[in-house]
């Protein structure tokens, strides 16, 4: 089986940018798309995001050997609805979404019996909509999908060479095992980020010009986080809450260790602690998933 004729729905930062790698990568694949604001259509269709824009989710999908849904995961139910009318039989169904198996849950729920494999490419920006999509977002960055109990290998092997050819690293994983994954990696730390932004924009003792003019390096990345699509986020917490919740009151007892040490003055346990994730960093840039330059590899240009 090989994928020669792909849907995209949604087409923001991710939906974008897959429409935009195919183009680059797969020329043998063709891509249609589909956005439910027709503003979003209109600068898809100026920005050449996918060959053909279609003017419903289910004229997109029709003929398609693969379906990737691009739309946040709380939308996942009611987008999938809106296209099933229009599905091949044989069309693989995925998405990008950072939570899988409320996505796998809600996939299966509105279409049973078709070819649903969920995958997450983990790549971004802090970047939404179809100006902010490009090519390259997915070169040398992971792909995890996650395929359900019993799914078909020929449909799943598609998928993982799609990705592949898209300059991604692809990962099978269990469902809920990616979730947990997730939730320390991705999740906590962008709940940590709104809240210390958020935290020092409500301080009644120091103003919020002092907040912004005097940023530090730590802060100002953390705004970056928390510049991250709103609506994405709120819908990746609520559907992934179980996994962030356990992780959330894992960090808690961390934070609260944390607080002990600086209370007491207890220099060995920070020391020791500040080593560990030191040599932590070290290790995603050995794994290719950072740049090891000064300041993430920025110019001061940008």
């Amino acid at each position: 089986m090989k994928i020669t004729r792909v849907a995209i729905i949604g087409l923001g930062l991710l939906g974008g940018s897959v429409g935009l790698a195919v183009q680059a990568r797969l020329p043998g694949v063709t891509t249609t798309g589909y956005d439910r604001d027709p503003t979003v259509r209109d600068a898809a269709r100026a920005r050449g995001l996918v060959q053909h824009i279609c003017d419903s989710a289910s004229e997109a999908v029709r003929d398609a050997d693969c379906v990737i849904l691009c739309v946040p995961v709380g939308a996942m139910e009611s987008a999938a609805r809106e296209m099933a009318e229009g599905l091949s039989p044989h069309a693989i169904i995925s998405d990008v979404g950072s939570s899988k198996k409320s996505v796998a849950d809600a996939l299966a729920t509105a279409l049973p019996g078709r070819t649903i494999i969920p995958a997450h490419p983990v790549a971004g920006t802090e970047q939404s909509g179809p100006g902010a999509g490009f090519a390259t977002l997915f070169e040398g960055r992971w792909c995890i999908i996650t395929p359900p109990e019993g799914a078909d290998k020929n449909a799943i092997d598609a998928l993982a060479a799609f990705w592949t050819g898209l300059g991604a690293k692809v990962e099978m994983m269990d469902a809920d095992h990616h979730d947990l994954v997730l939730a320390v990696t991705s999740h906590i730390p962008h709940l940590i980020a709104y809240t210390i932004v958020g935290t020092a924009s409500d301080l009644e003792d120091v103003t919020r010009s002092e907040v912004i003019k005097y940023s530090a390096g730590g802060f100002r990345d953390f705004t970056r986080i928390a510049a991250s699509d709103p609506v994405m986020w709120r819908d990746v917490f609520l559907n992934n809450k179980g996994a962030v919740l356990e992780m959330l009151g894992r960090f808690t007892e961390d934070l609260t260790a944390l607080q002990r040490a600086i209370r007491s003055g207890d220099g060995e346990t920070l020391h020791d602690l500040f080593s560990k994730t030191r040599a932590i960093r070290r290790e995603v840039i050995d794994q290719g998933q950072d740049d090891e330059r000064a300041d993430f590899g920025r110019t001061h240009g940008e």
